[in-house]
């Protein structure tokens, strides 16, 4: 089932919501996302951290000098109007920003600003049984991009092609999903995912210097996890680490909280998820099913 899409300022049907094959983000990348997950909890549809995720989308679109004509208040409230008018309870919320159509060329200055909101329903992002079972994965032979090469901060479509080719290369080598390394060759994280080591009770993970992406759903485990008294560290971590761990995870929206089972044919411990992954699972799913929400991270739908 289609769903009418938010599209410059007015829901249109899903077959109007077009682009020129022209457009600069075509032939560039230059466009900026969100992806943003709705949950359908105890207490009714709720939308996860939107606030969040659009301050990021906003930060995104500045930081590659793209004038959005409009404010935070008002892209969220047509999220959840798209969301709304779609009836969907559980669902995935695609909003985007990108260089419409105008002069060709690597210069964007002239060409139009659009923006886009589209919902639909996206099961469990690494498998049906990911997140009870984990996922095998292996280390990447591409690197994550060095700082001052591209805006990392920025979630925007061209740093991508990155991620692509991580993800290719690991399905099509048998595995679920790959680990980046940094251009030094210290853990960055997945093709969509930020990335948590668990040993000997504490938490460790890349610092966003590293030019990884400050996940929404990261900042969520360090909330979680220092609510639940977990030692939590940030810094440059060596690729072996990851073979001795005691428990190893992905985090995002669309992944949430995934176990990691095996890294390069090195099992981590037993296999299963450990004890301190299936405490923030249930940390959040306290919060996004049941609505349990000290933090105030759900924003409700009508």
């Amino acid at each position: 089932m289609t769903h009418d899409i938010w599209f410059n300022g007015e829901l249109v049907p899903y077959k109007e919501a077009q682009v020129h094959v022209l457009s600069h983000a075509i032939h560039y990348g230059s466009s900026v996302f969100e992806g943003i997950r709705s949950y359908q909890t105890e207490k009714g549809t709720a939308i996860f951290r939107l606030a969040e995720h659009i301050r990021r989308l906003l930060d995104s679109a500045t930081i590659h000098r793209m004038q959005v004509p409009y404010d935070q208040a008002s892209i969220e409230t047509a999220a959840i109007d798209t969301l709304s008018k779609s009836k969907l309870k559980a669902s995935y919320i695609r909003p985007v920003i990108f260089r419409g159509y105008g002069p060709m060329g690597v210069n964007p200055l002239n060409n139009p600003v659009e923006t886009a909101i589209a919902v639909f329903e996206w099961g469990p992002y690494l498998g049906e049984d990911s997140f009870e079972e984990g996922i095998d994965v292996q280390v990447s032979s591409w690197n994550r991009f060095a700082p001052n090469t591209v805006p990392t901060l920025a979630k925007a479509g061209g740093n991508y092609l990155n991620a692509s080719l991580v993800k290719m290369d690991a399905v099509l080598n048998g595995y679920t999903e790959g680990i980046m390394l940094t251009t030094s060759g210290y853990l960055a994280e997945g093709s969509g995912e930020n990335l948590f080591i668990v040993r000997d009770g504490e938490l460790y993970t890349a610092p966003t210097s590293l030019s990884i992406l400050p996940g929404i759903t990261r900042s969520t485990v360090i909330q979680l996890a220092t609510d639940a008294g977990i030692p939590l560290h940030e810094g440059s971590i060596p690729r072996e680490s990851l073979y001795i761990a005691d428990e190893l995870f992905f985090s995002g929206t669309a992944a949430e909280i995934t176990p990691i089972r095996s890294v390069d044919k090195y099992v981590i411990k037993d296999g299963k998820p450990g004890p301190i992954t299936r405490k923030l699972q249930e940390a959040f799913l306290k919060v996004v099913k049941h609505g349990v929400d000290p933090y105030d991270w759900l924003t409700p739908v009508s």
